[in-house]
Parts: C-alpha cells; structure tokens; sequence
C-alpha cells in the first residue's frame, strides 16, 4: 500500500464507527487492509477474486462478481471451490435496504435413509460417509449461483458472459503455485481410488502435479459450456447429468439423474439478531451458523468485553464459555427445517441469553456435562468469499465440498469433483461427524433431506448499510471464527486486516477442549488453564476474508492464513 493511501485509510477509519481503540495497536498483525473507493472481492484463491473484481469493473453488481467468483472458483481452487458441492449465500441490496438468504446446500437422494451410514454391527462406520461414493450429496452450487444470478444480478451480465474466462482457463490451464501447490501433494490419497481423477490431477509419471505444473481440465471445460449454453439445465438434465450419475453410481453412489433434475435451491429468510447497536445478517438452518452465532454474541453481550481487553484471559475465557452453551444448543436442536423444529424463538432470544449467562463463572471453566444440562451438532476445506460494489450491496457467500478436494472422484468426462458433504448428517443420535461434532435425531440422513452446516456467511449492518462482511471454511470452527472476527471489528475497535489476522481459539461443546492458535503468549495459556481449560493445538485451518466499511469506501483483508488469498478491488 502506498502512503497516499495508507494515510487516507487511517483518515476514513473512525467515519465507519469502528474506530481503532489504541490498546490493541501493538497485538500481532500480519496483514494491512487494502482500500478500494468503488467495489471489492476478498477470495482465497487471487485469480477468482480478479475475475470478480473485473466484473465490477464492468458495471456488475456483487451478485454478479459473485457468481463469476464462484465459477470461477471451481476451476482455479478446486480443494473446495466447486461445481460438485453446495453452500450458503447472503446478499444485502442496498437499494431495496432487503436481505435474502440462498441456501443451495446439497441435499441427500431420494434412496437415503436414517441408518445408511451404520456398519453391519448397527454402529456409525465413518468410511461410509467420508471415502466413498455413498457419502455423496446431490450437487447445490450450479443451481445456486444461476439462480442467485437471475434473481438479483445487474441483468447486464448473462451467465455465458461470466461463465467465459472461466471456461478459458479451464480449456487452457493456469500455472500451480499457492495454495493449490501446497495441498494437491497431501490429497493423491482422495485421488487414488478413482482413475478417472489420479489421470487428471497427476502428471504422466502419476506423481502428483506440483507448483510450476499447469492444470489443464478440458473435462471441466465442456461441463462450463453445457452450463453457460443452457443454464443450471445444462448441468442437471442433459448429457452432464448423465455422466454424473454414471460415474457416481458405478463407484458405489445411489444418486439418480432423478435426483439432479429435481435439484432446486431453496430462498430462506435470513436470521437476525443485534449486538451492541449493530444488526447481525446470518444464514438460517440448515445451515447452524447464524443461530449460534446470534446466541453466541447475546451471551457476550452481557459481559464488557472492551473493558476486559482484547486476548485477555478473561475476555477469552467468556468467550469460550459462550461457545460451549451455543454449540450444546446446535447438536440438540437444529436440522433440516422442513423436517425438523428447532425452538429458534427461545435460543435466539435476549432473555434466553440472560439465562445462560448467569451460570458462567468468570474464573472457573464450566465442564460440559454441567454445560449441556443448562440446555432443557463443514468441512476444514471449505472456502468463503465477501464481495462489496459501489451501490452498497454485499454478498457473503461460502461453498465447501466438505473435505479437501471432497471425496476425490472426478465423474468421468465431467471434470467435475463431487462432495462428500452426507458426512456431516448424523450417523446415529448422539455420535459425531468427521469435525466432532455431536448431532441427535434432528440431523439424521433422509431422502431429500439437507445436512445440518457450519457455515455462516454473515452482513453486519449498521443503520441499514453494510459495515462488515465475513465468513469462513474451517468445518466446525467456522462459526466461532466469524464470531471472533465480529468482536475484534466492533468490541475492540481492530482494523479488518487485524480483526482476521490475530490468533483465535475453539471451543464446540464435545470434545471438552479449547483448540487453539499459536500466537497466544505463554502467560495467557497459562491463565487459561489455570481456570480449568485444556488447550489443544492446532485449532485448524481457517480463512475470515473480510471486508469492512470506510466513509469513502471499503478495506478489505485476504486472511495471511492461506497462501495466494487476495483482496481485489477498484
């Protein structure tokens, strides 16, 4: 950043009311935030967040710079950028001062049912649902993106138009370097059952293709051109789907070309809630993360966390109290709503947050049984993305194929990995998915039926008007993520580049251990187990690329936590 703009920046820093408080200048940062007057895409992979921030160049709105994002994104970050997986996005219009949730999560096939990830023994047999075709979902994104698209985009961009230097990367192929470099070695394992996938992933000597390589996926081109000539039709009923449903049923999958065609995402109002004069914008069930977010943050609501001090053992030690509440409240009660009721009225409410509260001690670690009898459940590699335009309107959007480069099967002639996103449905009440995390009967398989998520694309507002947008991939550890990025922004006054770059810390109810960053100083580890927590090392991958409001603009922060993320703007 030059010093014009550095200094400009510091000058429009208070204008957005999230001033810096002077007392956390000198905790760790490995970032600045980039300001841009006009429009902005944070991204974890810089080529998708070019393209994006070209289409905003053009004249697009967010919602198109999204979707050219999200394709994008399936070409050039395919651990979890994707065509074969799902997610969840949350738009604000400006103009219309509306917000709207798009819930295009995978759904199970009509031939699910409850027990289909049991062993012959009636217990969970995890290798069902995570290494093989059964543990796949029928693919969200393509419908999700279009339909986004067409709803809400400027109308001066076709799908074709977006679709087409994606299409050209694809036919063409792009240099590996960054993240792509530092994972496709780790994941020849997810590779190795399926030929169709080794061939295209691996050089000729069927080592793995490494940084310097070009990833050429013509496969993958054709599947684009289907999509950019005939819409999400293209992907779900025509000559796509039946290589999708060939390659997935010949590996062992139960998913039908029925079960494509009838694919459709689902427009959900968003859950709300406020926090210190600020109206949070989350994503509802299925997805679990706005709900215990919102609970979360009325927990915190109640304690003077600026008064504690940012990564102070005491502010932390609340903070991870919260979260051991909300998440036992999320492995009880939150499922699939169309066939499950959660009681959101009661957990999302102030009083209800009251309650909770009271029984945290504020020097003494709760344990989680006592934890869950207060109460009357992603994968590490999925990907998030904020886009801002200079109208106002925002998109927080996060799409995942649940595991690094999902379950590793390419349908032959598609190009296209396909998810292993069934995993994150229960196997049997009281067991946990591949994250930890515990569900019950809500969150058990059935036909149709969306698996309970983490993901929690997030628009704070204040006044009506975007001040922060966020999110992030990290499984479970998603939603505690965006929560901390949210308390840095508003509670501790960090810019965004600080408020995603300093360490963070876990905690999901079951197991009962706080995961934690390295970054903290040995006396605040210390503090915290002397209060009675056991910390955990690594936390886990996560990646909060954010972008914060400014008078004259927007600054944005790529997350320093994965190589080659980027903030593009204009």
């Amino acid at each position: 950043m030059n010093r014009f703009a550095l200094a400009l920046l510091l000058m429009l820093l208070p204008a957005a009311g999230l001033a810096q408080d002077a007392r956390i200048s000198s905790l760790p940062t490995h970032a600045q935030p980039v300001f841009a007057r006009h429009g902005m895409v944070v991204a974890q992979e810089k080529i998708a967040a070019r393209i994006g921030a070209d289409v905003l160049k053009r004249g697009g709105n967010a919602v198109d710079a999204a979707v050219a994002t999200g394709f994008a994104m399936a070409v050039t970050y395919p651990r979890a950028g994707n065509l074969g997986g799902g997610g969840f996005m949350v738009i604000h219009l400006a103009r219309r001062n509306k917000d709207i949730a798009l819930d295009y999560r995978e759904t199970a096939p009509k031939a699910a049912t409850p027990t289909m990830f049991l062993g012959p023994d009636g217990k969970p047999d995890p290798e069902k649902s995570r290494d093989g075709a059964l543990g796949i979902g029928v693919p969200g994104t393509v419908a999700g993106l279009a339909e986004a698209l067409h709803r809400y985009g400027s109308g001066k961009f076709s799908l074709r138009d977006l679709l087409a230097p994606t299409i050209k990367l694809a036919r063409d192929g792009f240099i590996i370097t960054d993240d792509i470099a530092d994972t496709l070695p780790d994941a020849r394992q997810r590779f190795a059952p399926w030929p169709s996938s080794a061939k295209l992933l691996a050089r000729a000597d069927g080592t793995p293709l490494r940084e310097g390589d070009k990833l050429i996926q013509p496969d993958l081109a054709n599947t684009l051109q289907a999509i950019a000539d005939h819409g999400a039709d293209g992907f779900y009923d025509g000559p796509v789907a039946d290589k999708l449903a060939k390659g997935i049923q010949a590996a062992g999958g139960i998913i039908t070309r029925d079960d494509l065609k009838s694919y459709r995402p689902v427009w959900r109002k968003p859950v709300r809630g406020t926090y210190r004069g600020y109206d949070i914008v989350s994503m509802p069930l299925p997805s679990s993360g706005g709900t215990v977010l919102i609970e979360t943050l009325n927990i915190l609501e109640g304690f003077d966390l600026h008064g504690m001090g940012a990564q102070t053992p005491a502010s932390l030690h609340v903070l991870i109290e919260a979260m051991k509440r909300a998440y036992a409240d999320r492995a009880r009660y939150l499922g699939d709503p169309a066939f499950s009721k959660a009681p959101l009225t009661r957990l999302l409410s102030k009083d209800y947050a009251t309650k909770l509260r009271a029984d945290i001690s504020l020097d003494t670690s709760t344990p989680v049984k006592a934890a869950a009898a207060a109460q009357p459940h992603e994968g590490t590699n999925t990907t998030h993305f904020s886009v801002v335009d200079a109208q106002g309107n925002a998109v927080s959007n996060t799409y995942t194929l649940n595991f690094s480069y999902g379950v590793g099967l390419i349908a032959e002639g598609t190009g296209v990995l396909l998810n292993n996103e069934l995993d994150d449905f229960t196997a049997a009440p009281g067991a946990s998915n591949a994250y930890g995390l515990v569900g019950y009967e809500a969150n058990l398989p059935g036909p149709g039926k969306r698996p309970l998520s983490s993901m929690t694309p997030t628009i704070v507002l204040k006044d009506g008007k975007p001040v922060l947008v966020t999110g992030s991939p990290g499984g479970s550890r998603i939603i505690s993520t965006t929560l901390q990025v949210i308390v840095n922004a508003l509670d501790y006054r960090m810019n965004i580049a600080q408020a995603v770059s300093i360490p963070r810390l876990h905690h999901q109810w079951m197991p009962d251990e706080v995961r934690i960053e390295h970054g903290f100083p040995q006396a605040t580890r210390d503090a915290l187990r002397a209060m009675g927590h056991t910390l955990v090392t690594p936390m886990g991958q996560t990646s909060a690329n954010s972008i914060a409001a400014t008078k004259g603009g927007w600054l944005g922060a790529a997350d320093p936590r994965t190589r080659g993320a980027e903030t593009a703007g204009y």
